[in-house]
């Protein structure tokens, strides 16, 4: 698949950009810069009986090059950046469940609220949100304990009186009176309107927020201490006592930091340890300020086999920062990584002054990175330990309990999707070792067995899977099912070169597992391991069945629509869905995007969007 490709790189030009490898389906694998795009790419295409297996794998995969072009190296990054965060190809270096990491948002709303969210929930986090003209949303994070981050929210709450209420606020009065929380003094209750609480008054507040969150705490008291004296010089003696009592609670949480530096300033800065235990890697971060640590996160990396520790911390560094809220102005890191200088460059746009990278050699500083790598292969190797408790061992008593030599290295699980009958789909997911093999993840249209007849549809899925010589053999197939399904399972896998593969069915509502040589099933605890690893498989394999049958049940719908559209036959139908990659998008698309389909003039285009909407 790559000699293809070799005349496609010749006429890619020798300029800095940024490059997306793609596989057969399109899907994007992986994303790098270069600084000349055309020398960079030859690399991959080059024969090499030295290349890593990680390369070897990339490019027995890759199908397909796209390329941007820039003005610079720096541009490359930042748009190397926001591509693999979107994309999250398969190869690169990434924070494991990024996007499950929890932040701290300060709502974009006249009088802003406080809410611990995560990347996943985007969307639900909009349609929370009231945004009022000229606010901007503030993100605080990521970080790795959410408990960590709720025990911050509940400090923030008893220092600042934030509002909790969810209800759009405008500046006039929303209730008839302020709630509970006013009544506790935990709220200013902006409710009452601006009469009551100004916004600017209140936006004082907000900022003193952001101050705490970014562990300023020595100008936040400052600030504090000064709105405390005007205040007490106006004779304003009450609010001078809120200020007074929100200082003493500021210093009370400011004394419990930890002092981290032995002779340094109050420095700003964060640690970064990169540490590998086996095949697991993570990077362990310090935030210090004010010369105090205020917190330490954890985060697991994926893709950093075969990688050298200079790539690997110079993909965290962009992973992280890229979505952090604010850089500091100094990075100790444990390697030097790589492309430092070009780093330091994005670094400084991101954060609109200089930022330093160092890594220390000697002194207070080695120490603390030192530190910092000793807790991250800590936290490795107890989550090497949990991962066996939880995985290796329910492996094994796996194996035992279906008569097995030895732990099952690889499950396949089977489950079958419908909507009375139609357009049935099935579902094969994959686990290797415990961990789902996303990549061997397959789906089957369902084209023989009668509508509705779930055992005919499954024997069918497990007889088109078998056929699959290329397809490594399991070590243990679990079908979503009871006995029924168990049985029909044996009976097609009978007649297969799989016919020697142990079966087992998990039923749900309650959930049993079934085996092939016991007439009744087996119940578990709910926290048994074993049967908490065979959940997730059957489930997962539930989630892609569903999904699969849901696409199916749309691209016929789209098509039945567009068959009732003069001017549309096959060509155009396939021409559609060709350039927008789904049904869904067809429907999501303005008469502009639809005309830019080969093929689809601008009045055929204003029929489709207006078919698609249900409008004549």
């Amino acid at each position: 698949m790559i000699h293809p490709l070799k005349e496609k790189v010749r006429q890619i030009p020798a300029m800095p950009g940024v490059y997306l490898l793609k596989d057969k389906n399109a899907r994007v694998i992986y994303v790098g810069k270069a600084n000349s795009l055309r020398h960079r790419l030859r690399s991959y295409l080059a024969e090499n009986d030295i290349a890593s297996p990680r390369l070897r794998s990339l490019q027995a995969k890759l199908a397909d090059i796209d390329f941007m072009v820039t003005d610079t190296e720096v541009e490359a990054l930042i748009l190397e950046c926001n591509l693999i965060k979107e994309y999250r190809p398969r190869f690169n270096v990434n924070l494991k469940d990024d996007k499950d990491y929890p932040y701290l948002i300060l709502t974009p709303e006249l009088y802003p609220r406080m809410e611990l969210l995560r990347l996943s929930q985007t969307g639900g986090r909009r349609a929370r949100f009231h945004p009022f003209p000229g606010k901007e949303e503030q993100r605080f994070g990521p970080f790795t304990d959410v408990g960590a981050v709720r025990e911050s929210m509940r400090l923030i709450g008893s220092v600042f009186p934030l509002r909790r209420c969810r209800q759009p606020l405008d500046g006039s009065p929303a209730s008839t009176r302020p709630c509970l929380n006013y009544q506790m003094k935990r709220c200013l209750a902006p409710c009452q309107g601006e009469e009551n609480v100004l916004p600017a008054e209140y936006g004082k507040m907000v900022r003193q927020v952001v101050l705490f969150l970014q562990g300023r705490y020595g100008e936040l008291e400052s600030k504090l201490k000064k709105q405390m004296a005007e205040a007490a010089q106006a004779h304003h003696f009450e609010e001078a006592a809120v200020l007074r009592d929100r200082l003493q609670s500021l210093q009370r949480v400011a004394g419990q930091q930890q002092k981290m530096t032995l002779n340094e300033d109050d420095a700003e800065r964060d640690i970064l340890a990169l540490g590998r235990h086996g095949n697991r890697s993570a990077v362990h971060l310090f935030q210090v300020r004010g010369g105090k640590l205020l917190s330490q996160d954890h985060f697991p990396l994926v893709g950093t086999e075969d990688v050298e520790d200079e790539e690997v911390i110079a993909s965290f560094i962009k992973n992280y920062y890229n979505q952090a809220e604010s850089v500091p102005p100094e990075l100790v890191v444990s390697e030097p990584p790589g492309d430092a200088e070009l780093l330091k460059q994005w670094l400084k746009v991101k954060a609109g002054r200089k930022v330093s990278l160092r890594v220390p050699r000697r002194g207070s500083l080695k120490k603390l990175v030192d530190l910092a790598r000793r807790n991250c292969r800590l936290r490795l190797e107890e989550e090497e330990r949990q991962r066996a408790g939880k995985i290796e061992q329910p492996l094994v008593e796996l194996g035992r309990l279906v008569g097995l030599d030895a732990a099952p290295e690889r499950i396949e699980g089977f489950d079958i999707s419908h909507l009375r009958g139609g357009q049935p789909v099935g579902a094969m997911v994959v686990f290797n070792s415990g961990e789902p093999l996303k990549e061997s993840y397959r789906r089957f249209n369902i084209r023989e067995a009668a509508a509705g007849d779930d055992y005919a549809a499954l024997q069918e899925v497990l007889k088109r899977r078998a056929n699959h010589d290329s397809w490594p053999d399991p070590g243990l197939i679990l079908i979503d099912g009871g006995k029924g399904q168990l049985s029909s399972a044996r009976e097609a896998l009978d007649k297969t070169r799989l016919s020697d593969i142990a079966l087992v069915a998990l039923a749900k509502n309650p959930d049993q597992l079934f085996l092939e040589d016991s007439s009744l099933p087996l119940r578990f605890a709910a926290d048994n391991a074993m049967l908490q690893m065979l959940q997730r498989i059957r489930d997962e394999a539930h989630r892609l069945a569903v999904g699969g049958h849901r696409r199916r049940r749309d691209r016929i719908s789209i098509y039945s629509q567009l068959e009732e559209i003069p001017g549309i036959g096959p060509a155009k139908r396939t021409s559609l869905l060709h350039h927008f990659g789904s049904t869904a998008a067809i429907r999501k698309a303005t008469v502009k995007q639809l005309a830019e389909v080969p093929g689809i003039n601008r009045s055929l285009a204003e029929l489709i969007y207006r078919r698609l909407r249900g409008a004549k």
